[in-house]
């Protein structure tokens, strides 16, 4: 599979790996049939050593797919993506207990009869709750939950984040942690551009489909993209954070993309800088 690749064809290892394994329990139901039918001589040893090799062999194969699945920089790092998922956890627990607090709030001023009190209280938690809802519309739990932690991330740096989901994304290509590489990678480097500035911070996030493809746009009305710059962001190394970034974020989103037969564009000018990704059903 291409997206998990950085050197080698995983899916030709694995394809090789099955191979491998389908002949030892070829070979080893060759072994037991002349084990049975000539107990003294076992075609001088010639299969217990096809089965010794292919195991061997099998083995580094695994090793491979395990080193570049686990630790490979710049593959799809399982172990980042289960840490991920553990704070995601965390964020809906909050959320979970913030809203429980809330609603102890509003019962004990509707006791006292302090109705406009709490009307007051809870119409910025209504909208909070409108707002986190629209998170919660895809058929993906991790999709719902990055963007869901995306949004607090987004609220601590004042950042207005609209999201408009007209696609469940039942028909996404990639698994959905895969997804989540792709556009957690994009959200946070426009959380990074709209830090850069003072007031007004927009981001806007849209998933939908037509009968082909899912299309998803990100886009916000940070700094703009130079041109000069702009040919080369999806270039392995290339940053324009400084010390604070690797260069391997958008070049890895790139790859899981053009993975699945999709692709990813980017515009830039002075009032908007946005991502499209088209995505084949």
């Amino acid at each position: 599979m291409k997206s998990i690749k950085k050197g080698y064809d995983i899916s030709k290892i694995i394809f090789l790996s099955i191979i491998l394994n389908l002949i030892q329990v070829i070979f080893i139901i060759l072994f037991i049939y002349y084990k049975n039918s000539n107990p003294y001589k076992i075609q001088d040893n010639f299969i217990i050593y096809v089965i010794a090799i292919s195991i061997g062999i099998n083995s580094i194969i695994t090793g491979i797919i395990f080193y570049n699945l686990l630790f490979k920089k710049g593959s799809n790092n399982l172990i980042d993506t289960i840490k991920g998922l553990e704070r995601f956890n965390k964020t809906l627990r909050a959320q979970r207990h913030d809203y429980l607090n809330h609603i102890q709030v509003i019962y004990s001023l509707m006791e006292l009869e302090e109705y406009e009190e709490a009307r007051n209280y809870i119409e910025p938690v209504y909208k909070d709750i409108v707002r986190v809802s629209k998170a919660l519309k895809t058929s993906k739990p991790a999709v719902n939950a990055l963007l869901q932690a995306k949004l607090q991330v987004a609220e601590q740096n004042e950042i207005e984040m609209e999201l408009e989901i007209k696609s469940d994304l039942k028909n996404l290509p990639m698994e959905a942690w895969e997804f989540c590489r792709v556009i957690g990678n994009i959200i946070d480097n426009g959380i990074f551009a709209l830090k850069l500035k003072k007031e007004s911070r927009y981001m806007f996030i849209e998933f939908a489909e037509n009968l082909d493809d899912i299309i998803i746009n990100i886009s916000n009305n940070g700094p703009c993209i130079p041109k000069e710059i702009l040919g080369n962001i999806f270039k392995e190394g290339f940053t324009t954070k400084a010390e604070k970034g690797e260069g391997m974020g958008l070049a890895i989103v790139q790859e899981l993309i053009e993975g699945f037969g999709g692709n990813i564009d980017v515009t830039s000018n002075s009032e908007r800088t946005s991502f499209k990704i088209v995505l084949p059903k």
